[in-house]
């Protein structure tokens, strides 16, 4: 591919390199959703061949994640050390075995070795990319991110038609987790001919070692603006992941509707989501980040409650479009704010988002408690802190280097 090949001698040169970045970076993050998104379609099929108990399928989505958790804090942290080089290019090879591991695997345990080396590789392959892509172009971290959500957003929808096919065609589950193998990398061979799309962090000052990482990271948490959008982030997923992963089940248990219709929810929901993450660079042209972020949490709280008040199940379907389109970019609107309030740490912002994430992540469990005690329509209403949080913790006015322009 084209952004493979640039130098370092001129200034045209450099000017491909940043490009480079963009174009690589935007791959990574394809590729880790792509995966993401054939893994989930092919759970059943990968269940049946290796006869997978579902003690061993809660297994399998458990312990990977728990390694994530507990790896990412320190990937990030090593991120802004010299390192970092040696950590995307190290987690790239090592994401590509364990999808070759997964698209291999006999047995149960082969397979939650590649599961669990898939979820460290990510931190150190997908996490760092990310934090290169924001510091290689600060004045477009939310055009930049908008452009990674969005590239993730496509990598999520193509993963099951990806294995739908290969199913139509006879192929079955593996060769599509073999193939996304060759691609990674295909995309590796890119990074390692390439030293500026990975360059080390902090521009042309000399990387600090890991305690002096550490250090700083532990004096961001004592800055307001670092504790804002940790804080908005974790909010603002109340009414993305978190309720994504209850639609399904309120157009089941609540509404009354069948399978079919649930699924189509959640392809209302996705598909709209992807259509507004695609709108949503076209849109940073005409207004400021933080405005769309006013807006649409200001037009949520009005949506949200007519959602889950309305009885006709087509008006829901039209109504969950439209929240699909309004949440969309708050994820990569808000992370580029956290960037740009450590700038120079984007390492840091990794490891201090995996931590912050630690902590979200007890939301569903408490969103659950509340369904078994008072019913789930009932603790979907808490939901609503999302975009109010948003609401309140909004600053009033544009702050520096967030990215706007």
């Amino acid at each position: 591919m084209a952004f493979w090949r640039f130098g370092s001698g001129t200034g045209l040169a450099l000017l491909r390199g940043l490009s480079a970045v963009l174009a690589t970076s935007l791959l990574v993050e394809f590729l880790d959703e792509l995966a993401d998104g054939v893994s989930g379609a092919a759970w059943p099929l990968i269940r049946q061949d290796l006869g997978l108990s579902y003690l061993e399928i809660g297994l399998l989505l458990s312990a990977p994640q728990l390694l994530g958790i507990l790896a990412d804090p320190w990937l990030g942290l090593l991120g802004d050390t010299r390192w970092r080089r040696a950590l995307i290019l190290g987690g790239g090879l090592a994401f590509a075995a364990a999808l070759v591991l997964t698209g291999l695997a006999e047995a149960f345990w082969v397979l939650l070795l590649g599961w669990l080396v898939f979820y460290a590789a990510s931190g150190a392959f997908v996490n760092l990319m990310q934090a290169t892509l924001m510091d290689h172009d600060p004045p477009r971290r939310e055009q930049n991110m908008a452009r990674w959500a969005l590239a993730g957003s496509l990598g999520n929808v193509l993963g099951p038609l990806l294995v739908g096919a290969a199913v139509a065609l006879g192929l079955g589950w593996r060769p599509v987790f073999l193939g996304l193998a060759l691609l990674t990398l295909a995309a590796v061979a890119g990074l390692w001919r390439s030293r500026l799309a990975v360059g080390e962090p902090g521009g042309h000052e000399a990387a600090p070692g890991l305690g002096q990482s550490l250090r700083k990271a532990l004096a961001a948490l004592r800055r307001g603006a670092v504790l804002r959008w940790l804080g908005l982030l974790e909010a603002a997923d109340l009414m993305l992941d978190v309720f994504r992963g209850f639609v399904a089940l309120y157009f089941v248990g609540v509404v009354g509707a069948g399978p079919a219709e649930a699924g189509l929810a959640v392809a209302v929901l996705t598909g709209v989501g992807l259509l507004g993450d695609a709108a949503l660079l076209p849109l940073l042209r005409r207004v400021p980040g933080l405005v769309w972020l006013r807006s649409s949490a200001l037009a949520m709280l009005g949506l949200y409650p007519l959602f889950l008040l309305v009885p006709s199940l087509a008006a829901k379907l039209a109504l969950l479009g439209l929240l699909g389109f309004l949440n969309s970019g708050w994820y990569a609107l808000l992370q580029a704010r956290l960037y740009a309030a450590l700038p120079g740490q984007s390492g840091s912002v990794m490891a201090l988002g995996s931590v912050s994430g630690l902590l979200g992540g007890l939301l569903p469990l408490g969103l659950g408690w509340l369904a078994d005690r008072f019913g789930l329509e009932a603790a979907l209403w808490c939901l609503l802190a999302g975009p109010l949080a948003l609401l309140v913790g909004l600053p009033r006015r544009e702050g520096p280097a967030a990215g706007s322009g």
